[in-house]
């Protein structure tokens, strides 16, 4: 069965092969199973099946004779009960939705109650977070700041925001410097999100739709858990919040790779040496220049001679915009 994504017969319960069996007979007069099957693209004993299943739901008719032939029925009225009975089916689901929600009323105490949602457990969090960024169609607000959650904590194919869905970011600035946040920033700045930093954030908090908000509970322990606040009017002040730090922020773009004049550029695709690439590593980790150098085994200056040359290379004039151009370069990859 030919399992073609996308396609419109789906949501009619026919399959994608049987619809296209369908619109073969609606262009002929009739065909026995060998035309249909030469016509679609299946063995002759594959299309026979299909030709039943659509006799079964009044969509084709079989004309008996020598060889029998199969013939589309007026596909207006023939698929139109089909739909019928479809919307009839949908109706019942829409019916038990609505008593099980009853169901989860009753047992998880007064609507009120689901104002805010408490998340205690560690494998809640990324998971409700994944379904409110799956579920969001308009915008995402997202203010972030460390400690970030770790490849072991978080997902790790984590999801991005749907086409069309804008995504603004303010990332502290103090506390960007590790590689989570680095590719959290480029993952989110690719698919056109605007990303701007900005000193001293309030708190960790994402928004969806300016319907709901997530962050934690205690600011100081992240692991101690996290909200879903639903509540119209703390996620409309959580918004406000959000706007005002927006507005001090200092934007970043990807777009634009340096200011001033240009600097010179790495034309030749080739990147830094080894041991540059190592001085990057360690400084997207966030060591200081200091410990790097007592790492390697070099002076300070020799550091930050290196961390220059990149950003010359790069065309970039501070260290966050080095580190960030090196992490889309792939240069902090050991």
């Amino acid at each position: 069965m030919d399992g073609t994504a996308g396609s419109p017969w789906v949501v009619t319960g026919l399959d994608p092969l049987a619809g296209r069996v369908l619109e073969h007979l609606v262009g002929v007069p009739s065909a026995d199973a060998t035309d249909v099957a030469a016509a679609v693209g299946v063995s002759p004993a594959e299309a026979e099946r299909v030709l039943r299943h659509l006799a079964d739901s009044a969509l084709v008719l079989r004309i008996d004779g020598t060889a029998p032939r199969w013939a589309a029925g007026p596909p207006r009225s023939s698929l139109s009960a089909l739909l019928a009975r479809r919307r009839a089916e949908l109706a019942h689901v829409e019916g038990i939705v609505e008593r099980l929600h009853e169901v989860y009323e009753a047992v998880s105490g007064p609507r009120a109650a689901h104002l805010v949602e408490v998340l205690e457990r560690e494998d809640e969090v990324p998971a409700r977070y994944g379904q409110l960024l799956k579920g969001s169609s308009v915008e995402v607000l997202h203010l972030a700041k460390p400690p970030y959650v770790t490849a072991a904590q978080g997902s790790v194919a984590e999801p991005g925001v749907a086409p069309g869905v804008r995504m603004r970011s303010v990332y502290e600035t103090d506390g960007f410097t590790d590689a989570v946040s680095l590719e959290t920033a480029l993952r989110g700045t690719g698919q056109g999100g605007e990303l701007r930093l900005a000193s001293g954030l309030p708190v960790k908090l994402v928004v969806f739709d300016r319907a709901a908000a997530l962050l934690p509970v205690r600011g100081d322990r992240p692991a101690a858990g996290s909200m879903v606040v639903h509540s119209p009017a703390l996620v409309v002040a959580l918004v406000a919040l959000f706007e005002s730090v927006w507005e001090r922020a200092d934007p970043v773009s990807l777009t634009s790779r340096h200011d001033g004049p240009a600097p010179k550029r790495d034309v030749t695709g080739e990147g830094p040496d080894r041991r540059t690439r190592e001085i990057l590593h360690m400084m997207a980790t966030g060591m200081k220049d200091e410990a790097i150098a007592r790492v390697l085994k070099v002076s300070r200056r020799t550091v930050q001679k290196h961390v220059s040359d990149a950003g010359s290379l790069l065309g970039a004039r501070t260290r966050f915009q080095i580190a960030l151009l090196a992490a889309e370069r792939g240069w902090l990859k050991q």
